[in-house]
């Protein structure tokens, strides 16, 4: 559809720098822009419930990683075994 509108010189200038820098016709800039400000305008869908995540409760502080609890065991035992005095043969 064809019509005629009346636009303030300063959002001229700023579509017709949108269409350059897009390399796109003056048309389409608008038309665009205009779709973007009418479906901003309409209202929002419902919210959905928010997510929540169960706390899981651990014996071990945080930064413990279960995982590798039997590495930390072995490092521990070298250190020990490091530390203790040899026996003279």
């Amino acid at each position: 559809m064809r019509t005629t509108i009346a636009i303030d010189d300063d959002v001229f200038e700023k579509l017709k720098v949108m269409a350059r820098k897009q390399r796109t016709s003056l048309r389409q800039v608008v038309v665009e822009t205009l779709r973007r400000g009418l479906s901003s305008q309409e209202p929002r869908r419902e919210r959905r419930k928010p997510f929540h995540t169960k706390v899981f409760r651990s014996a071990f502080r945080p930064g413990v990683d279960p995982m590798r609890l039997n590495q930390l065991a072995d490092e521990i035992e070298v250190a020990r075994i490091a530390e203790t005095p040899k026996a003279k043969s």
